[in-house]
């Protein structure tokens, strides 16, 4: 079975089991094999809990109507582009040179204590912590590039999964 031809429904909630998948890797590699996570790497697994949350909600519901499946495509388009821009920057800073990486930092914990919400929004995106550091591959690339990656074709998932014109049915 082609998963092009899959309902709205079916492709939304494939959606959220790769997403929740993607978080499950995450999470095993951070208490199994001891990999801790920067800032950049938690923003990352809000912005996958957040596209999850849409599919979820969006396969739950299947909407029949058109202007429903576009609330849907704008709401993965905002989560899907937020992580695209954490997980690139993310992926930039660790192509910088050591000299050029920022400076480790404290801790997130730290900065949640000591810091408004926009000032930690800030600082995280700066690349605090061990941002430019790569601790694991796959294939020749680290886990913010596969982030990257994932983002990208779940993005382009779930735009094509709303978007698309059911089967079915005429245009006009």
């Amino acid at each position: 079975m082609n998963p092009f031809d899959w309902s709205f429904r079916a492709r939304f909630l494939a959606g959220f089991l790769a997403c929740v998948a993607l978080l499950g890797y995450a999470i095993y590699t951070q208490l199994y094999q001891g990999l801790e996570p920067c800032p950049l790497c938690i923003f990352q697994r809000i912005a996958y809990a957040a596209l999850a949350f849409v599919f979820l909600v969006g396969g739950l519901h299947a909407p029949k109507g058109i202007g429903a499946r576009r609330a849907y495509a704008v709401l993965v388009a905002l989560a899907g582009l937020a992580g695209i821009g954490i997980a690139g920057r993310h992926v930039w800073l660790q192509t910088l040179p050591a000299d050029l990486a920022p400076s480790c930092g404290p801790p997130l914990s730290f900065l949640q204590e000591t810091m408004g919400p926009m000032q930690l929004v800030r600082r995280v995106l700066t690349g605090t912590g061990n941002c430019g550091d790569v601790d694991w591959t796959f294939l020749g690339l680290s886990m913010p590039a596969w982030s990257l990656v994932g983002f990208v074709v779940l993005t382009g998932w779930g735009l094509l999964a709303a978007l698309r014109r059911p089967k079915g049915r005429n245009r006009y």
